[in-house]
């Protein structure tokens, strides 16, 4: 003992291997312990995805980014996987499984509508009026528009697109414009308009609500469809906009919801309104997740623009088109209504 511990070797020899042990077990668990903290916001953020739980200036614009919350799940679970944490990888998968259930099936066509009656509907946000008309005039032509819902239509948009020739081509319409801003809206259609009131009280800008006597069969009934914009000020009645649109009618004439809803098919308020037995017409047709605004620095992110049908019509395809001085990209739904 003496003689080892004159020459300077310990007397337990393997204690220097052993903390360098204990070092390395705690420098490969802080990779694990980080991916247990990544996994708990985004199991934290799919709970509120799930549940519904969006409220405020915060939470109900996130929502909306819900597609690119799930692809950014996958890399965490990537991250979590080369950490070797268990716990983490557990959580991700379930977060993964959870967010591809939202989000995979719009991507994904329903099949063909059942046969009816052609419907071929044009939705345009103008911004305050600022929508080039002559283009949108030309999609009305290039692609056989029977019905056209516009949002913030003013008085001078609707003299431009008079101009470029639209009620040549749609002879009918209901609009409310305004002077000025988001608030004014408008329906044209190539077949005979009944404007109807009381249907609902829209909370937003203006909503005009007309039956189109379709050919072959009973009218149709479309809504244009434009509540606020959920900014700070506004979350509340933007959700009570959404909230208070028409549900699905059991009987009487197919009902069509088109316009800029504000919102997502993430938004547990519009998932509430599909509920009552509407479908997206671009999710039903694999486009669900075609982002549809905004159109001015940045390219669009997000799909808030929609036609949603009740369950006697559906979609046989949906293209999205930009109109230039817009900040939202048209969209086009050919539709089947059964007679």
């Amino acid at each position: 003992m003496l003689v080892e511990e004159v020459a300077g070797v310990p007397a337990s020899g393997p204690r220097p291997r052993d903390r360098r042990g204990r070092r390395g077990r705690r420098g490969r668990r802080w990779p694990a312990r980080l991916a247990v903290a990544v996994a708990v916001p985004f199991a934290a953020g799919t709970a509120v995805r799930l549940g519904g739980l969006e409220s405020g200036p915060l939470l109900v614009p996130l929502v909306s980014f819900t597609p690119y919350f799930a692809t950014a799940a996958l890399l965490a679970l990537a991250v979590a996987g080369l950490a070797r944490s268990r716990a983490a990888v557990a959580v991700m998968l379930a977060v993964c499984a959870c967010l591809a259930w939202c989000v995979v099936p719009r991507a994904v066509a329903d099949g063909e509508p059942a046969p009816g009656r052609p419907l071929r509907l044009l939705t345009a946000n103008l911004n305050g009026g600022r929508g080039d008309a002559a283009t949108v005039v030309g999609l009305v032509r290039g692609l056989g528009v029977d019905v056209l819902s516009l949002q913030e239509l003013t008085y001078a948009e609707r003299d431009r697109l008079r101009a470029a020739g639209l009620e040549e081509l749609l002879p009918y319409q209901v609009t409310r414009p305004e002077t000025w801003g988001p608030v004014g809206s408008g329906l044209y259609a190539r077949y005979r308009l009944r404007e109807r009131t009381g249907l609902f009280r829209p909370v937003g800008h203006h909503m005009p609500v007309a039956e189109v006597a379709l050919p072959g069969g009973r009218p149709v009934e479309v809504v244009v469809v434009h509540p606020v914009a959920p900014v700070p000020s506004t979350v509340s009645e933007w959700h009570d906009g959404v909230a208070t649109l028409p549900p699905a009618p059991a009987s009487g004439p197919a009902r069509i919801l088109a316009g800029d809803f504000n919102a997502t098919l993430d938004h547990a308020v519009l998932r509430g309104l599909l509920d009552t037995g509407y479908t997206d017409a671009a999710a039903a047709t694999g486009q669900g997740l075609v982002p549809t605004w905004p159109m001015r620095r940045f390219p669009p992110l997000v799909a808030i623009d929609h036609v949603l049908t009740d369950g006697r019509a559906g979609a046989v395809a949906v293209r999205i088109h930009d109109v230039p001085g817009s900040d939202h990209r048209a969209l086009f739904a050919d539709l089947r209504v059964r007679p």
